[in-house]
């Protein structure tokens, strides 16, 4: 009997866990555990494999799980949940043959390619270089920034951490907006914005420009109401406009001419405001370097199992360590 592997996208949140059958990339079994019923990773994990049945002469002996968290060494602590762990041993622990541990952002980068057209969603035609470094951005928590390049044997995962770039305005809003978040956090970072708790920020910082009175309270709250407020409605466009911006810079630094791809919780759900938005002016607009950056394939990744998909990638991807 061919035995599963198990994978796993674990964030603050939530523990995403699958299983997948060796050589293949499609997820099976895939559970969502609530983080906080559990005191650590080994336990979830031993949960999970009861529930699906994945025990005894079925269990995995191989593993691949990101985190949202940077990955260095043997310890790993978690940012967003109390979990904190020895990968040795956690993997003694689970009888594991082989475990491989990830950050987040590169198994969303490592599943792009894995992705179904079907479930990419266009926001500027263009043409890829098969043989070109694609570029992955998603504003969720934080804001991802990475890359993935088509090696000889396999794909190659180029981790960054472009979410904290120095914010550059283009406008005279945004020349307000940058005195208003300065005032309150002295230097801004991209990520300071293009977040959840960014886009709750941002609808606070027009409100208070306009002397407007705050009537939403999330995230959330926000998006929802964009359809009958104004002020929300200015907020999730200068969102957008804002996120083109930096995705443009992104994909100038990362010589992306193999397309960029937008991945996160958020975007899937502002698909009907992308096109009204101006992400794509923005996206393109970079002076002499506009024809370039006008050609590029621009698509939001609607998946909902991308970093499932990259741990599939990363388990015998020797590029991974």
């Amino acid at each position: 009997m061919t035995r599963p592997a198990l994978i796993g996208d674990i964030g603050g949140t939530n523990a995403r866990l699958a299983l997948v059958t060796p050589g293949a990339f499609e997820p099976h079994d895939i559970l969502s555990l609530p983080c906080a019923d559990y005191p650590g990773l080994v336990e979830a994990v031993r949960d999970y494999l009861e529930r699906v049945g994945a025990v005894g002469d079925a269990a995995p002996r191989e593993a691949c799980l990101a985190f949202a968290c940077p990955i260095r060494g043997d310890r790993i602590k978690m940012t967003n949940n109390p979990w904190s762990f020895s990968r040795s041993e956690v993997q003694a622990a689970l009888g594991l043959e082989l475990f491989k541990a990830i950050n987040d952002f590169t198994a969303q980068a490592l599943g792009v390619p894995h992705v179904a057209e079907e479930d990419l969603f266009e926001v500027q035609p263009g043409e890829a270089i098969p043989h070109a470094a694609r570029l992955v951005i998603g504003p969720g928590t934080g804001l991802g920034v990475a890359g993935v390049f088509p090696g000889r044997h396999a794909w190659i995962p180029l981790a960054t951490e472009g979410g904290h770039v120095t914010f550059a305005p283009t406008d005279e809003r945004e020349y307000n907006l940058l005195r208003h978040f300065r005032n309150r956090y002295g230097r801004i970072s991209v990520e300071r914005l293009l977040c959840g708790q960014g886009l709750l920020d941002l609808y606070l910082a027009h409100c208070s420009l306009k002397g407007a009175n705050p009537r939403y309270s999330t995230p959330a709250e926000v998006t929802e109401a964009a359809d009958d407020d104004g002020v929300a409605r200015d907020t999730l466009l200068r969102f957008l406009k804002i996120l083109g911006d930096v995705s443009g810079d992104a994909a100038l630094t990362m010589g992306a001419r193999g397309g960029v791809y937008l991945c996160g919780g958020i975007l899937p759900r502002l698909l009907d405001w992308l096109p009204q938005s101006r992400f794509r002016e923005a996206f393109a607009d970079k002076g002499r370097m506009s024809a370039y950056t006008a050609e590029l394939p621009v698509r939001v990744v609607t998946a909902p199992w991308t970093g499932l998909l990259g741990a599939a990638e990363a388990l015998h991807n020797e590029e991974v360590e």
